[in-house]
């Protein structure tokens, strides 16, 4: 890397505007999937060809579509080749040698998290799979699908992106194998990995490529990944000595990279591996990020800075890229539940501060909000009722990763850039934090103004901490843009699990709930709050759980599906998980702040046993844990108490079998932007773009 690109990447040097805007070219109805397809639009070859785990459908709810129209926009032949048979390489040369590169992505989920439950049991549907066919993706998609493509055509460069390839970009725990894997970069062996949103860098990349640059040249570009040796104009600063005063120093820009524990080093050791998510975390601002370095034997793995969030115009031209807004002809009439579930639905910003440890949005997505315009979202709606077959005039979600953080920002841009906060509302809400609603009500009502349009639903979590400081967002919630009940996940009642999940303590939802209720009641409504909680999360003892049992019951409510905390990769959860040790403190050798951790099968059963404390196939193994807990005084009828003393007859016939929790069913798709994951008792929150 010379000088000068150094100093770009530190200094927020920001592409132009025009980089996302179309340049040539006349958009195709589909990114064709065939040869004849090809022959149709008189292509001889394709410049890009997009492997991918889940079906293509045109839309950008799907990450595949986004950076394929992207693509295309910039007047490359984009093509698409979607859920291949990965037993060969025959399917992966269906489109020809693409002339640049094969860009590769796991889908719009991990490719682990999509087939297997928190329990590591087999899923046998697939929301993303025609049919919602299970078991058309291998285990490790992007692994798999990048040595077929090696296969195909062994000169053509691999390029990976999506969630899969963003979440394992350096060294990370990995839930499913219950070890330490490399980054997927080193496994692979691709080339070069674009992480977080990716819309600047895949242009660029393109561009480059194009130009006659190799993917080993591309290292000035930000969000991406890839192997090369550190430039003697830097200046290494090493994650093992940094302290929180280190951290906090000023930095001279371009000429600085912290080097993370080898891969080596994390592999065997607890201490540094949480070292390095701690240092991870902390340079994910992409207004002080500094480069990050990893040996990998005898390679360096480089990453340079996150992306620069999109500006409103640049996100208004994703989103008004000619899709076509359905799945590909090529799958006839067979549904894919995804689609099914998101077609009516209208994404409006990315993005979260909340910073919550088990959720994987922040890693991906950043904690800066990109915001699209109202004329934007509105025109987006428009599409949904003048070209979207089955719309009633019901809008069925308007929202992103969270309902309620649309064009909230830091007040002063100088603080935002500085900033190393992993959660602007945790511990409490920053003070510097702009946590008006005004402009989100504003939308809500010039969408509900549309013609069309009778009926628009909010069924993105609502950050309930955010909520209380406008009273008048949960009047205007309550009153036009919630059905029957709300889902809010202040996911358990536990001072020390929520620490560890940087949520906000049980009393801030019980002030939502009574503004909530005092809303409903003006409104002349029966709306009811549903609460979602989570099991087995680090941090949590039996004793915790016990208590949110009884706060369920106090509080009359019966949980019915339910799960586990599942770590994904690169969480911060995940490393407490893996490690015992709380990356929110600052590492010390030998003198780590210990977080308990729920590994075992049986306890882990029992944890989400407690969210079901009503089931009768729980009782025998409640009980048997209450007396253990020295809480027999909880078993009995009153109401009081937790369990029963007696069995119903034909339940609970073995104490350690089963804990009353059905089979953890399909992933389920909700409003929420492509690539990202979000994991609570609802089970696996999926995208939406």
């Amino acid at each position: 890397m010379q000088p000068q690109a150094t100093a770009q990447i530190a200094e927020n040097t920001v592409p132009s505007l025009p980089c996302l805007r179309p340049r040539t070219g006349q958009a195709a109805p589909f990114l064709p999937m065939s040869r004849a397809e090809m022959d149709a639009l008189g292509w001889d070859a394709c410049d890009i060809i997009v492997v991918t785990g889940d079906a293509y459908v045109d839309h950008p709810s799907f990450g595949m579509a986004i950076i394929g129209r992207l693509l295309e926009a910039q007047g490359f032949r984009v093509g698409i080749i979607a859920q291949p048979d990965w037993q060969s390489a025959e399917p992966f040369k269906v489109l020809g040698k693409p002339r640049l590169f094969f860009g590769v992505t796991g889908g719009n989920l991990d490719s682990m998290v999509n087939r297997y439950t928190a329990d590591r049991r087999l899923r046998h549907d697939d929301a993303y799979t025609p049919g919602g066919e299970g078991g058309r993706r291998p285990d490790r998609s992007v692994i798999v699908y990048t040595q077929r493509c090696r296969e195909a055509f062994k000169d053509v460069p691999i390029i990976l992106g999506g969630i899969e390839s963003s979440l394992r970009r350096i060294a990370h725990y990995d839930y499913w194998s219950d070890k330490v894997r490399r980054s997927i970069l080193a496994d692979s062996k691709a080339d070069l990995l674009v992480y977080g949103n990716a819309e600047r860098a895949i242009i660029e990349v393109a561009n480059r490529i194009a130009a006659g640059e190799a993917p080993r040249d591309l290292n000035s570009i930000r969000g991406v990944a890839l192997f090369r040796r550190v430039p003697e104009t830097y200046t290494e600063l090493h994650a093992d000595d940094l302290d929180d005063a280190d951290e906090g120093a000023a930095r001279r820009p371009g000429d600085t990279v912290i080097r993370l524990p080898a891969f080596e080093q994390v592999e065997s050791d607890p201490e540094a591996y949480a070292r390095a998510s701690r240092v991870l975390h902390r340079e994910s601002n992409p207004g002080n990020a500094r480069p990050l370095v990893q040996r990998h034997g005898d390679r360096d793995l480089w990453l340079n800075p996150p992306p620069i969030p999109l500006a409103s115009e640049e996100m208004d031209s994703v989103y008004d890229l000619p899709y076509a807004r359905a799945p590909h002809p090529a799958y006839g009439d067979a549904k894919i539940p995804a689609w099914d579930m998101i077609k009516f639905s209208v994404t409006i910003m990315r993005g979260c501060f909340g910073g919550c440890t088990f959720c994987s949005i922040t890693e991906h997505e950043g904690r800066i909000i990109q915001n699209r315009s109202e004329a934007s979202i509105l025109r987006e709606i428009e599409l949904i009722r003048d070209k979207t077959p089955g719309f009633t005039g019901v809008i069925s979600d308007i929202g992103g990763p969270t309902a309620n953080m649309y064009r909230m920002a830091c007040k002063d841009p100088k603080i935002e850039k500085a900033c190393r906060r992993p959660s602007c509302v945790f511990p409490d809400v920053c003070e510097n934090l702009n946590t008006s609603h005004d402009d989100l009500i504003r939308l809500y009502r010039k969408v509900r103004e549309v013609e069309g349009v009778k009926r628009v639903m909010v069924a993105s979590g609502v950050r309930y901490d955010l909520a209380v400081k406008s009273p008048e967002y949960i009047k205007e919630l309550v009153t036009h843009h919630v059905g029957g009940y709300l889902k809010i996940a202040p996911e358990h009642t536990e001072r020390g699990p929520l620490d560890k999940m940087m949520k906000p303590g049980i009393g801030t939802y019980d002030r939502f709930k009574e503004m909530f209720d005092a809303a409903v009641k003006q409104a002349g409504k029966k709306y009811y709050l549903i609460p979602y909680f989570i099991a087995a999360h680090p941090g949590t003892t039996d004793e915790d759980m016990m208590n949110l049992a009884l706060w369920l019951k106090k509080n009359r409510y019966r949980a019915d599906q339910v799960q586990t905390f599942l770590p994904s990769p690169m969480a911060t959860a995940t490393a407490m998980y893996h490690t015992g040790i709380n990356p929110l403190r600052a590492v010390r050798h030998g003198g780590s702040d210990k977080v308990v951790t729920v590994k075992g099968l049986r306890q882990r059963r029992l944890h989400k046993a407690f969210l079901r404390y009503h089931d009768p196939e729980n009782w025998p193994l409640l009980r048997e844990a209450l007396r253990t807990m020295g809480r027999a005084d909880l078993i009995g009828p009153r109401p009081d108490q937790l369990v029963p003393a007696h069995q119903p007859p034909g339940t609970g016939k073995s104490a350690g079998a089963g804990t009353g929790a059905k089979r953890s069913g399909p992933a389920r798709p909700v409003r929420r932007p492509a690539g990202t994951q979000r994991f609570t008792t609802k089970g696996v929150r999926l995208p939406k773009a």
